[in-house]
């Protein structure tokens, strides 16, 4: 039997109509979907009815549950199966998906990555905040607030001027503040999106200083996103949600 293919594909930011075609279609094709926590029902339900789906969610302080991840990819492609490696946005802006095509290509098995739409870019554009702007900021920095090894981003991968998103720092809020304080200034526009490009998305401005106090008060929880810098402020004219 020869070995099947795996497709790394990116659902995009959440809301299922910001799906890629292709991604759309792979899903349709797939004899097995291996699907991430924050994949949306509406797209499983595109797959075929005898397509074999299998959660492989991963929650805080569950990196382990990686290799098992590889291995399943591995296992179902050596039986000669389209798998679909199905992640949140996309899956090489902070999704491991480099990891895993690295992982098979080592064991002989073709991985193809089909790209999505990140929502570091996607969900500040569904709050009314461009990332870039001619009026606020010329560049953009993407980062993740916590490093591989569980340690909160160092000050040197924050930029003292432009925008900044931040992923994945809800649950380190209060050390990442302190580390933003290093590089940025107290009063700096700051937007908190969570759930972002969905129906229950929430979005709270404030100032950097009080950005631990705002997710607090909110009880903000993941998905969230932060958005640090002058475009912040153009949700005033561009608030549409």
């Amino acid at each position: 039997m020869r070995p099947g293919k795996v497709y790394l594909v990116g659902a995009g930011p959440g809301d299922p109509g910001l799906i890629t075609c292709l991604g759309m279609k792979m899903i349709r094709d797939a004899d097995v979907i291996i699907y991430d926590r924050l994949v949306s029902k509406e797209l499983l339900d595109q797959a075929r009815l005898d397509s074999i789906k299998v959660f492989a969610g991963k929650g805080m302080g569950e990196s382990e549950k990686q290799d098992h991840i590889n291995q399943l990819l591995l296992s179902y492609a050596s039986e000669g199966k389209m798998v679909i490696r199905l992640k949140g946005g996309d899956p090489f802006v902070f999704g491991r998906g480099e990891e895993e095509c690295i992982y098979l290509l080592q064991r002989g098995i073709q991985c193809e990555v089909v790209p999505g739409v990140t929502s570091a870019l996607a969900v500040p554009a569904s709050a009314g905040i461009p990332v870039t702007s001619r009026l606020a900021s010329s560049g953009v920095t993407i980062v993740t607030a916590v490093r591989s090894n569980g340690e909160v981003l160092e000050a040197e991968y924050i930029p003292s001027k432009g925008t900044l998103v931040i992923l994945m720092g809800v649950h380190v809020v209060d050390q990442l503040k302190r580390r933003l304080l290093e590089v940025r200034l107290p009063m700096e526009p700051v937007a908190v999106i969570e759930k972002g490009t969905l129906p229950e998305q929430r979005v709270f401005v404030d100032v950097l200083e009080r950005l631990d106090q705002v997710v607090k008060e909110n009880q903000v929880r993941a998905p969230a996103i932060f958005v640090v810098g002058e475009v912040v402020k153009m949700r005033d004219k561009l608030k549409f949600i």
